[in-house]
């Protein structure tokens, strides 16, 4: 998750299942970028979805459609920020964000330990 206008490094790729530019702030983001177009479960899919929370604006990391038409979101975190607080809440505030909207497949994606 990011703030909406988020201003650090970005990198942009284009991929066949991804009608827009992606735009990829992180290692993680990058490394699941491709294991999402290596899926043939993923339809398609959509970076850095804006999304309203009690917090501020800010953008879900992925947001695709499975083949059988399911949608599926996931958020990338660095593991060293999971633990803080303002991290936990900003995931529960997407997760419950999300599962007003009829999504039930919300995950998190963390970085390997080191």
């Amino acid at each position: 998750m990011k703030k909406k206008n988020y201003k650090g490094r970005c990198e942009k790729r284009t991929l066949s299942k991804c009608q827009e530019v992606c735009r990829v702030y992180s290692e993680i983001q990058d490394v699941y970028l491709n294991v999402l177009q290596n899926n043939n479960d993923i339809k398609e899919f959509q970076c850095n979805v804006p999304i309203t929370l009690t917090e501020g604006e800010y953008t879900s990391d992925f947001v695709c459609v499975k083949i059988n038409g399911d949608i599926m979101v996931r958020e990338c975190v660095q593991r060293k920020l999971l633990m803080k607080p303002m991290t936990a809440k900003l995931l529960d505030s997407s997760k419950e964000y999300w599962k007003n909207r009829g999504v039930i497949d919300w995950g998190v994606i963390i970085d390997v330990e080191k």
